[in-house]
């Protein structure tokens, strides 16, 4: 049962658990195979304080830790028992239930292990009714009745609505009372309410089962029925979600781990509402967690399990490991910020990295990521010429020589025209330059002053400040288009938060957020900022002006009520100053907000590495945190130390071992797709694979509005239409949303490709490449090798060669030949895509 108040574990801990627990060493002579040698300990948690009221209840967890640092659960292994079951009950789960003022001594035995603690309860004959908001809202939450599948939808299902998650509390007591003439509870006979029967099967559910007759939450609405059905005042308010135990590691056989979940209230007292939460793994493929708390590993790797309490959000972060035999342990450098943390958790995960990629590779890898064009034939022997041969083993591209080679070749590539090319592209993308937004010429404005920024190497925080707080003309102050694809608060509102933070507050505009922190309030105060932002006609034709108001306010359309500007997670910034956008972008660009730098790095590794640490790439959350925060954090730091600039921290992840991983996995990493033990094989971004194409075939591809040679990564309006771009995903820009890209492999671009105009157009140009090598005189050897060279960045095999070459002798004319290997080159899977 459940306490009325929240009252529950309260001041006094540390004192019961001196006195009230005995721990038992577990001696590791029988212990099973693979466990580390030594003595373990068996303990009980959570610290448990007494129980106040019958609705109390505590959910004990009982660990076996080990000398390694891991951890066993033995909560559903072990016996419970109570010593004085009129005080208080045990379940064989753990879960401690008062029956009785008193004391109570709760035993758990595991194998040879005991271990006691003493409940103390009280509050049993005091009057201690449900709370609606507090008891009876979150059963029905953890029950699912009101999410958006159910009832919590705006229209309801079968004629009864509820608020998304409770967010409604009001008008959720309203419904379930006064709506339907109050027919859906009977409270002069509980068991006959429609609100218990219908979930628990006994009438038609289009909904299944939602409640047991034996679960806390049935319990608790059956009561709250049964009182009268009433809206009580609930005191004190809910402050804080807890879960013990804290951080876990499991080593294998170990495999489950059961939690709890303690709610602190604002007066410092505890309660333990395990029972009434409803939980969610961030990773189903490896760990699921039940309603009860229990959390069953699938595979090996690391979750975050999350707990909802009404608005409340806490996680724990549990990782299970597996040894692997004949394991052996990647040398952990020291002074690289990437690598460190990789090695690091590859060694702690016992996973493999693969061997370093071939110089050829690399330079084809860093030519795309950097670029986004290939390297030239000349380009690649110049590279290998520098030192080194085209296939570096194991450790030696490592070495000083290697590495300066390749340091050199990074920072003539930051240095290149192409560079402020292909980044400026990928900015535009995200920041929906699009003509049909911001009309054709301010499209032309924005790309060129965002590819300016990129040529001085503008401080990423400086790049953010100018676009949120740039007044004038979207054509003389280019960076004012900003406000022209965002025309309201609201569009202002989720397009910097996805920005510039990672966040995702979309579902914060209609109501709280199901499953994360942020609410209502948080969504328009953070509106408040671009309130005051006004537009007027400039002089030229489709010309506007973006200026400051200084008046105009945001309501929160529940309450009504007037927001003050309040940074998202962060203060209020209600101070002095006529535009409250510059006081938003200092406290954006500023040490105290947590999200800028990480949000950034976390978009440029995903650019390089084809995957993000956090992973979507705009989606910073609680319940999906990074994959290795010692990387994101350590990248982050180095990224503020480097003045914010871009062009660094490329060089930096880029002249990273982990980047230079070859592509091919082994059988310790094959199953590895998060923590970056092998490089990410992606197709090319439609930009650069047309640009590519054109490369191999020596030919150019005309563009409206552009001169003739230019490429494809150089087009500055989204609106642009161009078949074989759209066809293989280039993004309209109407999201601020990198998932707008399309990069999955489809039928309509393996027929492009096989059939396209676009390919064959280009194969068949009489002005190139193909046409040159037909009329050169070359024998087939070379005119082989050179294919294969500019589109494989590498020679052909002896097997490659001899076919390519017995192909080119087989005709009588030799340039359809010629075309033939050109076709079958640009569809190759190493052609199509980054490896």
């Amino acid at each position: 049962m459940r306490s009325r108040r929240g009252e529950g574990l309260v001041a006094g801990p540390a004192a019961w658990w001196i006195a009230g627990s005995l721990l038992i060493p577990a001696l590791a002579g029988g212990a099973a195979p693979g466990r580390p040698s030594g003595p373990s300990t068996v303990v009980m948690e959570p610290v448990v304080a007494p129980l106040v009221g019958r609705h109390a209840s505590a959910q004990m967890i009982l660990t076996e830790g080990r000398p390694d640092g891991s951890s066993r659960d033995l909560t559903r292994e072990a016996s419970w028992t109570s010593l004085d079951p009129t005080v208080a009950a045990v379940s064989p789960r753990g879960l401690v239930s008062p029956r009785g003022n008193g004391k109570a001594t709760i035993v758990a035995r595991a194998g040879s292990s005991e271990v006691r603690g003493v409940v103390a309860v009280r509050g049993m004959d005091a009057p201690a009714p449900v709370s609606f908001r507090r008891d009876v809202i979150p059963a029905f939450s953890q029950a699912g009745c009101n999410t958006g599948s159910c009832h919590g939808t705006p229209t309801g299902k079968g004629g009864f609505r509820l608020s998304l998650r409770g967010y409604l509390p009001d008008e959720d007591f309203l419904t379930l009372t006064r709506e339907a003439s109050g027919r859906r509870i009977n409270a002069t006979a509980p068991d006959d309410s429609l609100l218990l029967r219908k979930p628990l099967g006994e009438i038609p559910h289009e909904g299944g089962l939602r409640f047991d007759r034996r679960s806390e939450g049935f319990e608790l609405v059956r009561a709250w029925i049964a009182e009268g059905a009433h809206d009580v005042a609930a005191s004190p308010a809910p402050a804080k979600l807890e879960i013990v135990p804290g951080p876990r590691v499991l080593v294998e056989p170990a495999d489950s781990q059961q939690i709890a979940v303690r709610l602190r209230h604002d007066d410092g007292s505890v309660r333990d509402v395990t029972t009434l939460c409803y939980f969610d793994s961030s990773n189903a493929a490896i760990a699921e967690v039940n309603p009860e708390g229990l959390v069953r590993f699938r595979a090996r790797g690391e979750v975050a399990i999350i707990a909802h309490y009404l608005s409340l959000v806490a996680n724990v972060r549990l990782t299970h490991l597996v040894r692997m035999p004949g394991f052996a342990a990647a040398p952990v450098a020291e002074d690289d910020v990437v690598d460190h943390a990789v090695f690091s958790k590859l060694n702690r995960m016992q996973i493999p990295p693969s061997p370093p990629c071939t110089d050829g590779e690399f330079l084809r890898r860093a030519y795309l990521d950097v670029i986004g064009v290939l390297p030239t034939p000349a380009e690649l022997d110049e590279f290998l010429r520098d030192g080194g041969d085209a296939s570096a083993g194991a450790g030696s591209d490592r070495d000083a020589r290697s590495l300066a080679r390749r340091e050199r070749v990074v920072d003539a590539l930051l240095r290149r025209p192409e560079f402020h090319d292909f980044w400026a592209l990928k900015l535009a993308d995200v920041l929906r330059s699009n003509g049909r937004l911001i009309k054709p010429k301010g499209a032309l404005a924005y790309h060129r002053w965002i590819r300016a920024a990129l040529e001085r190497d503008m401080p990423m925080d400086e790049f953010a400040r100018a676009l949120l707080t740039t007044n004038g003309s979207t054509y003389a102050q280019p960076a004012a288009n900003y406000y022209r694809t965002c025309r309201e608060p609201e569009a202002a509102v989720e397009a910097t938060a996805q920005l510039f933070m990672g966040v995702r507050i979309g579902c914060a505009k209609c109501h709280n957020h199901p499953f994360e922190r942020w609410t209502q309030d948080d969504y328009y105060g953070f509106a408040a900022f671009f309130s005051q932002v006004g537009r007027k006609k400039g002089n030229q034709p489709e010309e506007e002006v973006i200026f400051s108001t200084q008046a105009g306010e945001v309501r929160q359309p529940r309450t009504g009520r007037v927001m003050k500007p309040k940074a998202l997670g962060g203060p209020v910034l209600d101070g002095a100053g006529p535009d409250r956008r510059v006081r938003l972008a200092s406290w954006l660009t500023g040490a105290e907000n947590p999200f800028f730098a990480r949000c950034l790095v976390n978009r440029v590794w995903y650019h390089l590495m084809g995957r993000g640490i956090v992973e979507p790439v705009d989606d910073f959350r609680d319940s999906n945190p990074p994959s290795n925060d010692e990387l994101l954090d350590g990248l982050a730091r180095r990224f503020v130390h480097d003045g914010y600039s871009l062009k660094r921290l490329i060089r930096t992840i880029v002249l990273s071992r982990t980047y230079a991983l070859s592509s091919g996995s082994t059988p310790g990493n094959a199953d590895d797709e998060v923590y970056f033990s092998h490089a990410a094989t992606r197709m090319l971004p439609a930009e650069v694979l047309l640009d590519a194409i054109s490369a191999v075939t020596g030919t150019a591809t005309t563009f409206e509005g552009l001169p003739r040679g230019s490429r494809a990564a150089q087009i500055p309006d989204g609106k642009l239409d161009n078949p074989f771009l759209k066809t293989f995903g280039r993004p309209a820009r109407e999201l601020t949303c990198e998932c707008e890209r399309e990069c999955d492999p489809n039928l309509s671009e393996a027929l492009q490709l096989i059939g396209g105009a676009t390919v064959n157009g280009k194969l068949h140009d009489d002005h190139g490449r193909v046409a040159g090598l037909a009329a050169s005189g070359l024998p087939p050897e070379d005119i082989a090798r050179q294919l294969y060279r500019a589109a494989l960045t590498r020679e052909p095999s002896p097997g490659e060669l001899e076919a390519a070459v017995r192909h080119l002798r087989s005709g009588a004319d030799l340039r359809p030949s010629i075309e033939d290997l050109g076709w079958a080159l640009i569809n190759s899977k190493e052609f199509l895509f980054r490896h």
